[in-house]
């Protein structure tokens, strides 16, 4: 969560593609970010985990505290639209559709219990963003490399069984037999002994 308009600049710039993003609808309010684990969906959020983050986002809104109710949006931190118009903790949105939106009330049990839990940290938001960067270019390469080998075995496979099924490895010149060399008798015994020894 950021603590003031400038962490959540910071915030906003160098955001993790994992992070979903908090805020209050159309009122001012602390940014919250949960980061997931790779491979999940918004609709992976379990549902407590989702009213914590709301509750935080509400109680850190100075209108919003003040309010029974609110709502609440969230998005994937990819989704945000940052441009250079845009005071300091202002967002868009490049798909407004992907945005959620849910009602929150008033939970002060919740707010307190994650209050005792927390932890202030200044991480390098800078180079944890890198990290993630090369980390996702990695495996980005390394699928790459696991598919151009699977294309390479199912070529070699199917070379192999088209060399199975050819008859080019049969019709070779020293495996050929000119019936002109087959010595001719008066009865069938020469074509015979040819096709024992074919067989």
């Amino acid at each position: 969560m950021g603590r003031d308009k400038y962490e959540n600049e910071d915030l906003i710039r160098y955001g993790l593609d994992l992070d979903v993003w908090f805020h209050v609808d159309d009122l001012s309010s602390a940014h919250v970010y949960l980061r997931m684990k790779s491979g999940m969906t918004l609709e992976d959020i379990p549902d407590d985990v989702l009213l914590d983050c709301s509750s935080l986002v509400k109680a850190n809104s100075i209108q919003g505290c003040k309010k029974s109710s609110v709502y609440v949006v969230y998005t994937r931190w990819k989704n945000l639209k940052k441009t250079n118009d845009m005071v300091d903790g202002q967002v868009s949105f490049h798909r407004p559709e992907n945005v959620r939106r849910i009602s929150v009330e008033k939970n002060n049990p919740i707010v307190r219990a994650i209050e005792k839990t927390r932890e202030e940290r200044f991480p390098d938001l800078y180079q944890m963003q890198q990290d993630r960067l090369n980390a996702v270019q990695r495996q980005k390469k390394e699928e790459f490399k696991r598919l151009a080998k699977e294309k390479q075995m199912v070529k070699l496979e199917r070379e192999r069984e088209k060399q199975e099924r050819s008859y080019d490895r049969l019709m070779v010149a020293e495996n050929m037999v000119n019936t002109g060399d087959i010595k001719a008798t008066a009865d069938a015994t020469a074509a015979e002994e040819y096709e024992d020894d074919f067989f």
